[in-house]
């Protein structure tokens, strides 16, 4: 392999991070961007990701037995962006018993009663556990705001549904992130950017492979021709929601296996900031240990089984 570790995986990262939305373009951001890698990497870019892998799943180790910190990965994208296969192979080594995975579809009746942070917030993650929402709130300010009839199946009070709505919306957002990460979440947010182009390509391969029809709808094809508003809606959310506390990473997304190792190297890049560790054992601990290994030498000294 090329002289590429997980201190280069992170550098991968910074491009892509988005910590101020002030200015943000997304034309800026070239969803076939590799960071200049070429093809020819992406034969050892499946070795660098297990690496980054195993080396999220020590540091989750970390979170988990420390108990003192929840992180929140969230993705958003366009149908085909790859958001499924990214959270599958970025959580691959991870202890099953510290990651909750939540995705989220259409709101229920009993969602459409509550508010619209409401099913994503009851959702979050215990302290030492990662969380993983597939899709998330922010679905309110882009699935919403393109197609405007879903709003008004919200239940809302007519006087409130007025022409500033999505900017009291992205308030509310960024107000709800700023209580959270002041409350123990390290919140990390993935914009996985498609081009049109590409994601024609993996329609048709959905349809083209019978194994892959399951993952394709009618529905889909016919977003697409929503792109221009959907692209302006996605812009818009992040530039008004991307924040030192909860930064959005705008990931390209045409190379999957680019992709990945961009979403696996800013989680380790900002778990690591936490200073994760193992519990100190103090004196009293270390004395039941200390008997404990007494009890068990002499068992196997007494000939016990």
């Amino acid at each position: 392999m090329a002289d590429v570790d997980i201190k280069t995986i992170k550098k991968f990262v910074h491009p892509y991070r988005i910590r101020s939305g002030k200015g943000f373009r997304l034309k800026d951001i070239d969803p076939g961007d590799t960071h200049g890698l070429t093809s020819e990497f992406k034969g050892e870019a499946k070795a660098l990701l297990e690496k980054g892998v195993r080396h999220l799943a020590d540091v989750q180790a970390r979170l988990y037995a420390q108990d003192r910190w929840s992180v929140l990965a969230m993705f958003q994208a366009m149908d085909a962006a790859g958001k499924d296969g990214t959270i599958k192979h970025v959580t691959s080594g991870v202890d099953p018993t510290g990651i909750q995975v939540y995705s989220f579809k259409a709101p229920s009746n009993e969602e459409l009663d509550h508010d619209f942070l409401w099913r994503c917030l009851k959702s979050l993650p215990e302290r030492g556990r990662i969380g993983v929402f597939n899709r998330s709130y922010y679905e309110e300010v882009l699935v919403v705001r393109v197609h405007p009839q879903y709003l008004q199946k919200q239940k809302l009070p007519p006087a409130l549904i007025t022409k500033n709505i999505w900017e009291e919306r992205f308030e509310d957002i960024r107000n709800a992130e700023r209580f959270l990460s002041r409350n123990g979440y390290l919140i990390l947010k993935f914009f996985l950017h498609v081009s049109k182009k590409e994601q024609k390509k993996r329609f048709l391969e959905r349809l083209d492979e019978p194994e892959k029809n399951w993952k394709f709808s009618a529905a889909d094809a016919a977003e697409r021709q929503h792109w221009s508003a959907y692209m302006a809606a996605y812009e818009d959310m992040i530039r008004n929601t991307a924040t030192e506390y909860a930064p959005w990473y705008v990931v390209p997304a045409d190379n999957k296996w680019f992709t990945r190792l961009v979403v696996v190297g800013a989680i380790i890049e900002r778990m690591e900031a936490l200073n994760l560790r193992f519990p100190d054992v103090d004196a009293t601990k270390r004395k039941a240990l200390a008997e404990a290994r007494r009890m068990l030498v002499n068992e196997k000294a007494n000939g016990k089984k």
